[in-house]
């Protein structure tokens, strides 16, 4: 068996890791790099203080703070006149996984004349674009490591998956202090979306040895601190330890792909506007329940990693205890339902078979252990609206 493994060229790892992004980006030859981020983490100094340590490496940086959350394409004009008018050679994505999809979109339409809707599944692109460097702020989309973006088409409400080597960053820093003022919801959405990345890469059609070592070992470490950073947002531990395993299950699905999960969660997404590891984890239960028998031995191996089940304990058994650690994972952080969440029963009802077949249209779900029918799909919608 012959498999692809794409990976950063560089990485920075460990708290205080942020003080060398100027070092960084020289030795992959940015100088003028755009440090694209959120007013949030401008508004706190932390946009300023990299462009500092850009500064004293050498570089001439400009800041962009305006992405927006779940980034649109026409979010993407402004941030892309001033990465023209900077002249700019590189781009950084600095916060959490919308100003890095924000990014790597950017790296792309720079140095192309086609609006980012053709760049979406199943084109995969590996053409010219501007370096990219990540810089992670939160635990759990593991963007910093993949080669894809998530744009929303304003005009369809689609959120577009767009893969290809060219939206790969050159370079990650993974820099934990970043991730200790993450509030309650946020570390648990992105906590569960980062078990997802974990969980879907291992049962994926795509998995292999190189991605199964990395997903095992994320997902061991999630189901291990995820609590204890949502309950205690000062375990220093746990955040680090969340940050770390985000980035392998970022590496496991950035080679092996995801899956049903994520086929399904994008739409909600789209057209709902929930924050994307939100709609993973309002999933993820319900899709491994109908996806497990047709991998009982993948899911077992899962709930084995996440200490549920030992070497004795029998494939289905096993299974069946990842299904209900994951009702009881999101029930302990809280996820709620589409309809806890306010999402109107009318208004879910009527785009449910838009959403269905948006989902297949991604290709996610070929990768799935059971490909589902759209009306298995409108199924698990309405299965987890309640």
């Amino acid at each position: 068996m012959i498999y692809n493994v794409t990976l950063p060229r560089h990485s920075k790892i460990g708290s205080g890791a942020s003080e060398e992004l100027g070092t960084l980006c020289a030795q992959v030859g940015i100088d003028r790099p755009v440090l694209i981020t959120d007013r949030y983490l401008a508004r706190a100094g932390q946009a300023e203080r990299l462009a500092t340590i850009l500064r004293a490496a050498g570089c001439t940086p400009a800041v962009f703070s305006d992405t927006v959350p779940d980034p649109t394409s026409s979010s993407l004009q402004p941030a892309l006149n001033a990465l023209r008018s900077h002249n700019a050679d590189g781009v950084i994505g600095f916060g959490g996984g919308s100003p890095m999809d924000t990014a790597k979109a950017l790296a792309v339409l720079a140095v192309s004349e086609d609006a980012i809707n053709a760049f979406k599944a199943p084109r995969s692109y590996s053409g010219p674009a501007l370096p990219i460097v990540a810089v992670p702020t939160t635990a759990g989309s593991g963007s910093e490591a993949t080669q894809f973006t998530v744009i929303t088409d304003d005009t369809t409400d689609e959120k577009m998956l767009c893969p290809g080597l060219s939206f790969l960053p050159v370079a990650t820093v993974v820099d934990f202090d970043l991730a200790m003022s993450m509030p309650a919801r946020l570390t648990a959405d992105t906590g569960v979306d980062a078990l997802t990345h974990a969980i879907e890469s291992y049962v994926s059609r795509r998995a292999n040895p190189f991605t199964d070592g990395l997903a095992l070992t994320a997902m061991r470490s999630i189901d291990a601190h995820l609590r204890r950073a949502y309950t205690d947002p000062d375990d220093r531990r746990a955040r680090e330890a969340m940050m770390l395993a985000s980035m392998q299950a970022g590496m496991a699905f950035s080679n092996a792909s995801v899956a049903l999960v994520h086929g399904m969660s994008r739409p909600i997404g789209g057209h709902f506007h929930v924050a994307h590891g939100l709609s993973n984890a309002m999933l993820l239960p319900a899709v491994t329940r109908y996806s497990a028998a047709a991998a009982t031995d993948r899911y077992a191996d899962c709930a084995r990693a996440m200490a549920l089940a030992d070497e004795a304990t029998p494939d289905v058994k096993a299974a069946g205890a990842l299904v209900d650690e994951l009702d009881t994972l999101c029930n302990d952080v809280a996820v709620p339902s589409p309809a806890q969440y306010g999402i109107p029963n009318d208004d879910w009802d009527t785009r449910l078979e838009v959403m269905a077949q948006q989902a297949l249209a991604s290709g996610s779900p070929a990768n799935n252990p059971r490909i589902p029918q759209i009306d298995e799909v409108i199924e698990l919608y309405q299965t987890i609206y309640v």
